[in-house]
Order: C-alpha cells, then structure tokens, then sequence
C-alpha cells in the first residue's frame, strides 16, 4: 500500500511543489523537494496567458451537461433491464457488453462525422452528446439494481406502484452508492476528455480546461514548467475537491454491483 500511494502520490506531490517554485529551480539536479523560494506568480502567469475564466465555463458547462445525461440514461437502461420483460432483453444486453469491449477512439470519425452534418461542430451539443450514453454505467447500475432486495419491488406493484414510481422512490434512493459511483467516474472522465474537445473545437472560447492548458504549454515557447505545472492545478484541484467529497460512495457503490449478476 506504501508503494502504491507512493507511485500515485509522487507525480502529484511534484506538480504542487513546481507550481510554487520559480523555473531556474524546477530544472536544478538534484532536485528540491521543498521549495526554496516558494512564489505565487506561475499562477498570476497562467491565468493571464490564457482565458481560463471561460475555460473553466466551458468544462463546467460540458461536464455537468454530460455527467447528467450519462446518468439518466445509464439509470433508465439499467432500470429497464433489470426489472422490464421485453423479447430478447438478454441478446440486448449482450450487445451491451459487446460495447465495453470497442475502444473509444473507433468511434471518432463516425462521431465526428455525425457532429458535422448537425452543424454541431464547435458548439456545447458537439462536445456532450456524441459521449452522453456508455455502456459501464448501464452495466454497474444494473448489477446493482439486481442485487436490490425483490421483495421490496414487489411489494410496491401490489400497493400499484407504476414503473417511474418504484424507479423513483425505491430503485435510486436504495441504489444511491452505485449512481453517485457512476456519476464521479463519469463526471471525472468528463473533466479529464482532452481528444473530442479538441477535435470538435476550433475557437479559444469553446476551449475547456484540458486543452488550455495544452495551448499554455505551446505558448511559453521555451517551456516555462511552473507556469504549466499552476495551470495544472487550475485542472486538478475542483475535480480532487468532488472526489473527496464523495469518495465515501466509491466502495460502497462498486460493491453493490458486483454482488449479483
């Protein structure tokens, strides 16, 4: 356990501490390991070499958009097979799996594609739809859906209980760990997504945070690494800030799907 927060917590530990050292120390052999002369300005500098106000818009806008859509279609799916009786629910869920096996970037030039005859490239729907349905999150709520107790769902049919009923006021709420574990996996992926944002933009003001700071580290010209490293930070630090908040979910949720398939 040592060494694997060691590994994880290593490159982190090193982003903060240059972010606050000034560049003629980043590159210093050996290196410090505590700044000698912390400074704040690598963070006046990367704000002010780039529009990360509207940066960070843009991400937040694209992220929550694409995390609630993510969310309400992995619940409805899930929710659909696991209590519905449709033919072939089990061929269809199949092919659901069958989706977890293609790798993402197959998908990029049919999405891309699409985007462009909707007159969707550059815009917030170009960024969010293409990835608002996935297959993991179908999947993990439905294993976690399944292990509900049935006698709770039968319960509420006998008292007359509709579907948008029982999926409301039993499936979500007892299901709560797996949807807020499937909301921040999807959530930090989101956050994270470099590729399709940078495919389906072209203009500084529909940039998200992931591609500024690409655009920052190309515009200092000889690479002034405190500078990038506090623009890092401008990235990781609200999507740490969630995880933390709701990192108690993660087990609790990833364990409720796995316990019946």
């Amino acid at each position: 356990m040592a060494l694997a927060i060691f590994l994880v917590g290593l490159p982190v530990y090193w982003t903060i501490i240059a972010a606050f050292k000034e560049s003629a120390e980043i590159y210093r052999i050996p290196p410090t390991w505590v700044p000698l002369n912390p400074t704040f300005e690598n963070f006046s500098r990367a704000w002010n070499a780039a529009p990360f106000g509207r940066y960070y818009i843009n991400s937040f806008i694209t992220t929550l958009g694409g995390t609630l859509a993510k969310v309400l279609l992995a619940v409805l799916s899930a929710y659909a097979l696991a209590f519905l009786r449709f033919p072939r629910k089990d061929l269809v869920f199949l092919v659901l799996l069958a989706g977890l096996m293609i790798p993402p970037e197959i998908t990029i030039v049919p999405n891309y594609l699409t985007v462009g005859r909707l007159g969707w490239i550059n815009t917030y729907a170009g960024i969010i739809i293409p990835s608002a349905a996935v297959a993991y999150g179908t999947f993990l709520l439905r294993q976690a859906f399944l292990a509900l107790p049935f006698e709770v769902i039968e319960a509420a049919r006998v008292d007359g209980a509709g579907h948008v009923r029982i999926l409301l006021s039993i499936v979500i709420p007892m299901s709560q760990p797996a949807i807020v574990t499937m909301a921040l996996l999807a959530l930090v992926a989101r956050w994270n997504d470099f590729l399709w944002p940078l495919l389906v933009t072209h203009t500084s003001d529909m940039r998200t945070l992931p591609i500024g700071i690409f655009w920052l580290r190309n515009s200092e010209g000889v690479i002034n690494w405190g500078v990038v490293m506090a623009g890092s930070l401008f990235l990781i630090v609200p999507v740490l800030l969630v995880f933390l908040w709701l990192q108690r979910y993660i087990v609790e949720g990833i364990a409720a799907g796995a316990v019946k398939g």
